[in-house]
């Protein structure tokens, strides 16, 4: 197992993958250490132990010595009102190749110091250091996701890149290997970037076997984006701008740019969007067309309206510009999206109620998981988020690192270690005709499971 995640081994092998940077003589590149703080979700900090914990020799699956570590002394409470007692303090960390963070309590609080330095120190001596959903907090107080790419739960995407602005927070992601550094969207992608650990230590046999003991897909297909849901944050509430904002929003059928929300708040364009970064974290721009792009899916979602006249209501130029935003930003056509996030419209005077385009249920049907681009294994819930609290701003992030890399395969990114870049200043925010910027919003309702089919045998 490198140290680092790079240099994965071909299919099959059962050798430890070559480290591109040298742990020091004390570390083992076979030692997992999961480093646990109290007040973090049950399930996101059991993922970690489940892949790294179980010896599963027995089938050839590779072996991990796991160290669970407390970072704070405790008993450790978790969600349910359960506590933990963990085997190992601070110092088992001296030991580990690997150091997993697998959640953090709350993005206003700052994580010990003494175990921010125990992952410095580790991530000097050529440790590999991994954040699994809310962990990525503590990887960025620790400044070890400085000048580089990283992801979380997208709930907290937003706060992660306002509280840490040197850092490029990209939400589409479910995971990004920055080599030495590794960072997971919420819940269920931390099961994809433990995989992706395994694949890049023992190859891809090795993951296989793996997922299908734990029965969950190998690889997902897909990002974040469907599973994304963005507003406004609560503070702004007390903002002048407040009330621009609320206008915005009120008239988003009409064709207006940010020259004129700048002219209502009797700004310049240039004060006016720096404000407005500095309360959501997000450009003007790049938040009215997230804004737009959610008041489509709402009609494709509810209304029989076509794609032209959603287009119309949502103030976009032209279908043409709805299809490139939407497509971008959801990863799917509106057409797409209408057929698999549906909603049943009862009949009138019908079983449920109400008048026609009532929402009573989802329409998942068969569209899912029948070609459709949308991700359908499982999907990225709140989990960890939970502990964070509902009140926290869900706005539209910063979006992807502007460093004029090739665009990523959706769902993951990884690249070889090198030194930390600086973070790039120009954030510039995608355009209205559709073309593709920098900068992404995203923008999702809930989704409602595939229904079960179940099949029983008759007996005599």
């Amino acid at each position: 197992m490198g140290a680092t995640g790079s240099g994965s081994l071909a299919s099959g092998s059962t050798g430890l993958a070559t480290a591109s940077r040298k742990l020091s003589g004390r570390r083992r590149p076979e030692i997992v250490a999961v480093l646990l703080f109290s007040g973090g979700p049950i399930f996101e900090s059991s993922i970690p132990l489940s892949v790294f914990g179980i010896d599963r020799q027995d089938t050839g699956l590779p072996h991990y010595r796991l160290l669970v570590c407390a970072g704070e002394n405790g008993p450790l409470a978790t969600t349910g009102g359960l506590t933990m007692t963990a085997p190992y303090g601070l110092d088992g960390l001296a030991r580990a190749g690997t150091v997993v963070v697998p959640a953090w309590r709350s993005a206003g609080q700052t994580p010990p110091a003494e175990a921010l330095a125990a992952l410095r120190k580790a991530h000097a001596e050529g440790a590999r250091i991994i954040g699994l959903c809310t962990g990525a907090f503590v990887l960025a107080a620790a400044g070890l996701l400085d000048g580089r790419p990283a992801t979380t739960h997208w709930m907290y995407a937003p706060t992660l890149a306002k509280r840490y602005p040197q850092i490029q927070v990209d939400p589409r992601e479910l995971f990004i290997d920055e080599g030495d550094v590794l960072t997971s969207a919420g819940t269920a992608a931390g099961i994809d970037l433990c995989l992706h650990v395994v694949r890049t230590d023992h190859g891809a046999e090795a993951a296989a076997t793996l997922a299908r003991r734990l029965v969950v897909p190998v690889r997902r297909s897909g990002g974040q984006a469907p599973y994304v849901d963005r507003s406004l944050p609560e503070e702004i509430g007390n903002d002048p701008l407040a009330e621009v904002v609320t206008w915005a929003l009120d008239n988003l059928s009409k064709q207006f740019d940010v020259e004129v929300l700048a002219a209502r708040a009797y700004m310049s364009r240039r004060t006016f969007d720096r404000r407005f970064r500095s309360l959501t974290g997000s450009a003007p721009l790049q938040w009215l067309i997230s804004q737009r792009v959610l008041q489509a899916q709402r009609l494709l979602e509810t209304t029989e309206l076509s794609v032209d006249e959603v287009a119309r209501r949502c103030g976009f130029r032209s279908p043409v510009a709805l299809r490139g935003h939407f497509r971008r930003q959801l990863g799917v056509s509106p057409a797409v999206y209408r057929s698999t996030f549906r909603a049943k419209r009862p009949e009138p005077g019908g079983p449920g109620g109400g008048a026609v385009g009532g929402n009573t249920g989802s329409g998942l049907g068969s569209a899912v998981g029948t070609g459709s681009a949308v991700p359908t294994q499982g999907t990225t819930g709140s989990g960890g988020g939970e502990a964070f609290g509902s009140s926290l701003p869900t706005v539209p992030p910063q979006g992807s690192p502007g460093r004029g890399r090739p665009t990523p395969r959706v769902g993951s990114r990884s690249r070889q270690p090198g030194p930390s870049r600086p973070a790039s200043a120009d954030h510039s925010s995608p355009t209205e005709d559709g073309r593709p910027g920098p900068a992404q919003a995203l923008s999702h309702p809930e989704s409602a499971p595939t229904p079960l089919r179940r099949r029983g045998a008759e007996r005599r």
